[in-house]
């Protein structure tokens, strides 16, 4: 009988061949393409009543058959605001299924009732829950107004004598943040400006804002809202500085840093945010070098101004705001 003798690297892998290949693959598995989906566990919440308030949180539960695509949204049913959670898993819980009381879409959420939907990619099944918020998340920051109580006696206003004119406190539309926010409209045909508002540092006690020196650190933000159809909106925030602490703003000799706000896109709510150090000089919508010591130093901001404009040809110009804050080390997550 003849002998037949295999090379040595053709044993190897004739063996190698006949054993458990053990190797992970990248890629969906054949159960989550071809698997049968069933539902194991339905939606469920972590507790029907919610305070964010006292720094609780809200986590949501759910097993399939599965890994899948889901998305949870919850619904504000007074405010409109909508946080979203995204995933894809076989199973939902506190690991990757957690609301703080945010709002990944503005207006900000209330004290509130609240349904939570639970839809699944390519799934006719829709799953809820409710819930009621007792305490909304906490607005940590130095807020210089959210508009829910009355004019701030120490503010002083402009308005001028054109048509329509509205810069009220308000609660006929969804705010913000709250119940309330600040109206600013009119028709003016001889001036850019409809109104303002100045807010000095004196109406909280303070000479200058207690703020962080460092202007790296601070943060403005405020909320906007567009009104549909109209356009021709501008707010101009304006940040005057005491750059020699002599507790008066000398115009054209002290530092003026400023915010412009074109309205022209995206209705309703918004949140602005900018950091001290980036904030330019304008004149006339233009970036200018600074007109005081040019040094960013939010220890001595003494006064805040809000201007509501509009092209003089344009018509009437409306716009709402809410929730003016001073944040440190990071902007405003609503």
């Amino acid at each position: 009988m003849k002998k037949i003798f295999l090379p040595l690297f053709s044993a190897i892998v004739l063996l190698s061949s006949c054993t458990t290949d053990n190797t992970a693959y990248d890629g969906p598995s054949l159960t989550d393409i071809y698997g049968e989906f069933s539902l194991l566990n339905t939606l469920s919440v972590s507790s029907t009543a919610i305070d964010f308030s006292t720094g609780q949180t809200l986590s949501c539960g759910a097993e399939f058959s599965k890994n899948v695509n889901w998305k949870i949204e919850i619904t504000g049913q007074t405010s409109g605001g909508v946080n979203t959670i995204e995933g894809f898993s076989r199973i939902i819980d506190a690991t990757n299924a957690i609301w703080d009381g945010s709002a990944s879409t503005l207006p900000m959420f209330r004290a509130e009732e609240c349904v939570v939907m639970l839809t699944i990619e390519n799934e006719v099944d829709t799953l809820y829950q409710n819930v009621t918020v007792t305490g909304t998340k906490p607005i940590v920051g130095l807020l210089l107004s959210d508009f829910e109580a009355e004019w701030n006696p120490g503010w002083s206003s402009f308005i001028q004598t054109g048509a329509d004119m509205s810069f009220i406190i308000t609660d006929a539309d969804a705010a913000g943040q709250g119940a309330k926010y600040y109206d600013m409209g009119g028709t003016v045909d001889w001036d850019w400006l409809l109104g303002l508002i100045d807010i000095p540092a004196t109406a909280y006690g303070t000479p200058a804002f207690t703020l962080n020196a460092n202007p790296n650190v601070v943060y403005f933000n405020v909320l906007l809202s567009k009104i549909p159809s109209i356009t021709n909106g501008i707010v101009l925030f304006q940040f005057r500085e005491d750059d020699n602490s002599d507790g008066v703003y000398t115009e054209g000799e002290e530092d003026l840093f400023s915010i412009e706000i074109k309205l022209t896109s995206n209705d309703g709510w918004q949140l602005i945010s900018y950091k001290y150090a980036d904030l330019p000089t304008l004149v006339n919508g233009t970036a200018v070098e600074p007109i005081g010591n040019g040094i960013y130093e939010p220890q001595k901001l003494m006064q805040v101004s809000i201007l509501m404009l509009a092209n003089p040809v344009t018509g009437y110009s409306q716009a709402y705001m809410d929730m003016l804050l001073f944040t440190e080390n990071e902007p405003f997550k609503p």
